[in-house]
């Protein structure tokens, strides 16, 4: 039957009644949030999100088998409700992308919950609605067992298994910030936020040695008047070394010397020295405008004041280079008396007692002096079932194309 000459809600329910329950869920779902004054659902943790879970699959699962000749619920597990849910979403997760999430904002937006989309009430039922719906459809298939099936069943499983999982298991992840100063250990880490609330670990970080690896400096123009700095003429970011030139506009600055590392010798004039004491010195001649004795410049660092070259009204500068990398060399130990050394970077992470330690930052007013390294700890045992959920959806793609080429081979 199509929709033409159906009144509404007159079984079996198509596009229409299932984008009118997508809407009025929506709708609901923001009205219980301003009538809450911007209170969202908080998730429980383990173990009673993991029954909660399980209780929601098991009613998926009887509704399935029970009432499975029964028109509503053979609605609530059919594609138009389904595609209705899935737009309702996608729009809710585009207002998440696009409204800053976890700040405050006007009271409207707050009392909506604009500011917590993903744990306010009009995404909580769009989702259950969802779940419910491929839960259905996916029993259905699966009961009884047809090969022919296979395809369906690894992508809608994969699908709710990690729409399932990262939604029921948000509230047992942690992402805790952990300061570490070398020669010293830490055991305790802190939840980001206002509050800096301090969890323990179960497990102690001790750091041997933290270094960074920059790039050469910058020289700049720096006008007081504008409070700006000024790149030469070429707008590029030119390696400092010896017999490079740089221009602005009449005046020429020439490097006659350049000393990666040095400090300031007897006579005041720098002498080279370690890399881990020393800072970046030049030499510089400035011609034409401005035009000065050869003079040194510095970056400066802790307890050395940086040295400036007057061009003018304006100041040659010499800028810290920015950082290359950095790294953390680290003995994590446990509290079963396991150890591992490792050497921390940026986007490598270790993995220890299901946590994941990532190199997160330092103190970036010492710069590379700094010996302090901010490490972040990241647990989530929930991660796993959504990897599984994903590799699942990639079989089921794969064996999709895989029956096409069969297909189209037949038809050749």
């Amino acid at each position: 039957m199509t929709a033409k000459g159906r009144t509404w809600f007159q079984a079996p329910w198509q596009y229409r009644e299932s984008a009118l329950t997508a809407i009025t869920a929506t709708a609901f779902g923001f009205a219980v949030q301003y009538t809450l004054k911007g209170t969202g659902i908080d998730m429980p943790q383990w173990p009673l999100n993991g029954v909660s879970l399980a209780l929601l699959a098991l009613a998926t699962l009887t509704i399935a088998l029970a009432f499975r000749r029964r028109p509503f619920v053979q609605w609530l597990g059919g594609i138009p409700l389904g595609l209705s849910l899935i737009i309702a979403l996608a729009l809710i997760s585009f207002i998440g992308g696009m409204v800053p999430q976890g700040i405050e904002g006007s009271p409207l937006a707050l009392r909506l919950g604009l500011h917590a989309v993903f744990s306010s009430w009009p995404f909580a039922l769009i989702v259950g609605l969802f779940l419910l719906n491929i839960g259905l459809s996916l029993v259905w298939r699966t009961v009884p067992f047809n090969i022919g099936n296979l395809q369906f069943i690894l992508f809608h499983g994969g699908f709710w298994l990690a729409l399932a999982c990262g939604v029921f298991g948000r509230s047992d992840l942690e992402r805790l910030i952990v300061p570490v100063y070398e020669g010293r250990s830490s055991s305790h880490g802190m939840i980001s936020g206002e509050g800096r609330e301090l969890r323990r670990l179960p497990f102690s970080i001790h750091l041997h040695d933290f270094s960074i690896e920059e790039y050469p400096p910058e020289i700049l123009l720096y006008d007081p008047a504008a409070d700006r700095f000024i790149m030469d003429e070429s707008q590029t970011m030119t390696e400092i070394r010896r017999g490079v030139a740089l221009t602005w506009k009449g005046t020429r600055v020439e490097i006659l010397d350049y000393l990666p590392s040095a400090m300031p010798g007897a006579d005041g004039t720098p002498v080279a020295a370690p890399t881990a004491a020393g800072i970046p010195y030049a030499m510089v001649r400035i011609t034409g405008t401005g035009a000065q004795p050869d003079t040194w410049i510095s970056t400066g660092g802790p307890g050395m004041r940086p040295y400036a070259a007057e061009v003018g009204s304006r100041y040659l500068i010499m800028m810290p280079g920015s950082p290359k990398t950095y790294r953390s060399a680290v003995t994590i130990r446990g509290l079963d008396g396991s150890s591992r050394e490792a050497l921390l970077e940026v986007n490598k992470p270790v993995n220890f007692a299901g946590w994941k330690i990532y190199q997160m930052g330092y103190d970036e007013a010492s710069g590379r002096f700094s010996t302090l390294s901010l490490l972040e700890a990241i647990r989530d045992p929930w991660l796993p079932a959504v990897y599984l959920g994903l590799f699942m959806i990639l079989g089921g793609n794969a064996l999709f194309f895989w029956n096409g080429i069969k297909r189209s081979g037949v038809e050749r």
